[in-house]
C-alpha cells in the first residue's frame, strides 16, 4: 500500500481503478527555415493559433453551459492570452528575423513568459505559469499534428491520476466516468482546482512525483478531505474509508435538514455565519446553505476574459447583481451583510 499526500481542493472520497494521464513531452528540434519559406511558416503558425482559439472558445461554451458564465470566463482569459499582440508579434519576429520554425519560436517565447511568472515567487503566479504551458502545448500539438490522450475516451468509472490537468480537461470531465482525480502539480488557487470544486469531484493536487510508482488499473482512494492518495489499499483501509464516506454522506443529509435552523450555541449565543465567494452565482449557494450573508466577495473574476480593465460600472453592476441575490425574503430582515473586495494585488505564496 502506497500513501501520498497533497493539497485537498475538493472534498469527498472516491475509490476505483486508476487511469494514468501522463505529462506531454514535445521534442522541439533546433531546426531553421529558409527565407523563402518564412511567409508560409508564419501562415502555418497563424493556422495553428486559430485552431487553438476555436478549441478554447468551445471549452468556454461548455464551461458556461455546465457551470455558469463566471467559470467560462476562465477560458475567455486564455483566448485573450493566445491573441495577445505582444506574444504573437514576438513569435512572428523569431520566425521572420531569426528563421526559427513556428514550433521552435512558440517553445522559446512561451517558456520565457512562463518562467517570468514562475520567478515571481508566489503560488498564484506559478499557477498562471501552468496556464501558459498549457497554451504552449496546445500550439505544439497543432503544429506537430499530435493528439492528446482524451479523457472522453473513458467508458468505465475510474480515478484519474495525472501530471497535470488543464482547465479545459477538468471542465469537460464526465462525472459518470470520473470518480475523482489527483495531480502531481497544482495548488488551491489553480483554475483546475476551482473547476473541480464547481464539479463537486473529490480532488487532490500538488502530490509530487508519483505516477512512476503506479500502474493503470491499480485500485486507488482519493480522499479530498484529508488530501491523501492511497494506492492499492488493503481491504481494511478500503472498508474504513467507505464507512467514513457513508458517515460523511449521512452527516451531510442531516445537516441539510438543519440548514434553516438558527445557529445558536448551547449557552444561547447566536453565531453569525458568512460565506466567502469567488463568483456571483456562489452567493445563492451560500444562502441556500444557511449563511447570513457574504463575508468576502472576491471580484477579481471581473478581470478574466477581457483585455481592458473593468469599469466602475462593471463593478457596480456585478455587485448589484450579487447583492440582489443576498437579500432576505423574510420581511423582518431588512438586509444581509455583504462585504466586497475590489482587488487583491499582492498574491500570497
Amino acid at each position: 500500500m502506497l500513501v501520498k499526500r497533497g493539497i485537498a481542493v475538493s472534498p469527498g472520497v472516491a475509490i476505483g481503478p486508476a487511469v494514468l494521464f501522463g505529462a506531454e513531452i514535445f521534442k522541439v528540434q533546433r531546426h531553421y527555415t529558409s527565407k523563402a519559406e518564412i511567409d508560409a511558416e508564419i501562415a502555418r503558425f497563424h493556422a495553428a493559433l486559430d485552431a487553438v482559439c476555436v478549441d478554447i472558445e468551445e471549452n468556454q461554451r461548455v464551461a458556461t453551459e455546465r457551470l455558469g458564465k463566471e467559470y467560462g470566463a476562465i477560458f475567455g482569459a486564455h483566448v485573450l492570452m493566445a491573441r495577445s499582440p505582444e506574444l504573437v508579434g514576438e513569435i512572428e519576429r523569431l520566425i521572420r528575423d531569426e528563421t526559427n520554425t513556428p514550433e521552435r519560436a512558440c517553445d522559446i517565447v512561451l517558456n520565457k513568459y512562463a518562467k517570468l511568472f514562475s520567478d515571481l515567487g508566489s503560488r498564484y503566479h506559478a499557477e498562471r505559469a501552468q496556464d501558459i504551458y498549457d497554451l504552449k502545448n496546445r500550439l505544439l500539438r497543432q503544429l506537430l499534428g499530435k493528439r492528446r490522450q482524451e479523457l472522453s475516451d473513458l467508458s468505465e468509472p475510474a480515478i484519474i491520476l495525472a501530471h497535470n490537468l488543464t482547465p479545459s480537461e477538468t471542465a469537460n470531465l464526465k462525472k459518470e466516468f470520473v470518480l475523482g482525480f489527483a495531480t502531481e502539480v497544482g495548488g488551491p488557487t489553480s483554475h483546475t482546482a476551482i473547476l473541480a470544486g464547481a464539479l463537486e469531484l473529490p480532488a487532490v493536487v500538488g502530490v509530487g512525483d508519483f505516477l512512476s510508482e503506479i500502474n493503470s488499473g491499480d485500485i486507488v482512494i482519493i480522499d479530498g478531505d484529508r488530501g491523501e492518495v492511497i494506492v492499492n489499499p488493503v481491504e481494511s483501509v478500503i472498508a474504513e474509508r467507505r464507512e467514513a464516506q457513508k458517515k460523511s454522506d449521512a452527516n451531510y443529509a442531516a445537516l441539510e435538514c438543519e440548514r434553516t435552523a438558527e445557529p445558536i450555541t448551547a449557552d444561547g449565543e447566536r453565531i453569525e455565519l458568512l460565506g466567502n465567494i469567488e463568483f456571483p452565482t456562489e452567493a445563492e449557494h451560500c444562502l441556500e446553505r444557511g449563511a447570513d450573508g457574504i463575508g468576502l466577495y472576491r471580484t477579481e473574476f471581473l478581470y478574466l476574459g477581457r483585455d481592458v480593465e473593468p469599469s466602475e460600472e462593471d463593478h457596480y453592476q456585478s455587485a448589484r447583481w450579487t447583492s440582489e441575490r443576498t437579500k432576505s425574503p423574510a420581511p423582518t430582515v431588512s438586509s444581509r451583510k455583504f462585504r466586497i473586495r475590489l482587488s487583491d494585488c499582492a498574491a500570497s505564496g
